[in-house]
């Protein structure tokens, strides 16, 4: 292994803007564009946790940014650049190095962004990486997840499942003919770039499990949520596991990087132009009371082992 000022120069540095000042100085220097207001999220990856041993490097590279850059585009926000900490251990060669780079570099090219600095150092134990995202919005325009209202629908993006399937055939349990399943556990894709200010009343990217962060929505706008399992959006892949423990699996397993919309009644229409060829589905509403309350087709309530992914 590289040490840490060669391993900068040779993979990291050729991905700086020259907010990051060539990643020579200690910190970087940002500009905000003219009349805008910064936003900033963080996120991390650990191996055994977030990733396997073994995954292409350049896809977890990829992954990493992808996380972070569906936050952004769950606050409306438009993408700049990030930081990015990575920790090695010894047994991590310089293949692995210039894979993880080769992804960021492509993901770079792909959504406009650049890399401004972060940290390098070894592990113990196991990889472990994180990135901070920075974007921006125009003032006073950036989403939140607490604003749904009673009345609002529930809309999602994209279709609902396909990563947390994706993981269980990756792990042997799941048959997955087609790959589709599979790439969306190691790909994402951020919905960034839409122009839904004015158009929704908050919004959240569902990763830790649709029911789950739905409920985080309902806790923060003191409402609770109905929602019917037979019209969340569903891929010709995923509806191919069926039974019970792969819908809850769907509804609860996470990592799909989709939108979860509060939308006001007559706004249907709206969000579908800013959404342009991204489907978004309806698939529920809010209304007073808490709790988050799925139905399945006979109209009674669905009863789950556990709402969506625990970080602790």
């Amino acid at each position: 292994m590289s040490d840490e000022f060669s391993r900068i120069a040779k993979y990291f540095a050729p991905l700086a803007g020259e907010e990051g000042r060539g990643l020579t100085d200690d910190a970087a220097v940002l500009a905000p564009p003219p009349g805008r207001e910064l936003v900033l999220t963080v996120d991390q990856m650990l191996e055994d946790v977030h990733f396997l041993p073994g995954d292409d490097p350049a896809l977890i590279a990829r992954k990493l940014l992808r996380r972070n850059l569906s936050d952004l585009a769950a606050m409306g926000a438009v993408p700049l650049g990030y930081l990015l900490t990575i920790a090695l251990p010894d047994g991590v060669g310089e293949d692995w190095l210039a894979g993880f780079s080769q992804g960021l570099a492509r993901d770079q090219k792909i959504f406009n962004i650049k890399l401004f600095g972060g940290d390098s150092s070894s592990s113990r134990g196991k990889i472990s990486l994180s990135a901070t995202l920075i974007g921006h919005v125009a003032p006073g325009a950036a989403l939140s997840r607490n604003g749904a209202r009673a009345g609002d629908g529930i809309w999602v993006s994209g279709t609902i499942g396909d990563a947390a399937l994706g993981l269980q055939a990756r792990l042997g349990r799941l048959a997955d003919p087609s790959g589709f399943l599979t790439a969306r556990s190691l790909l994402p894709e951020p919905r960034v770039g839409l122009a839904l200010a004015g158009v929704v009343s908050a919004a959240i990217d569902v990763s830790d499990g649709l029911v789950q962060d739905l409920g985080h929505m309902c806790k923060g706008a003191g409402l609770s949520a109905v929602i019917r399992a037979g019209l969340v959006p569903v891929s010709a892949a995923a509806a191919a596991a069926s039974g019970e423990a792969a819908l809850e699996t769907r509804l609860t397993g996470g990592d799909d990087y989709e939108l979860l919309l509060a939308v006001p009644p007559g706004q249907g229409e709206a969000l579908k132009a800013a959404c342009g060829d991204l489907p978004v589905t309806k698939i529920g509403m809010f209304q007073a009371g808490a709790g988050v309350h799925v139905l399945n087709d006979a109209g009674a309530m669905m009863q789950f082992t556990r709402p969506g992914w625990r970080h602790f």
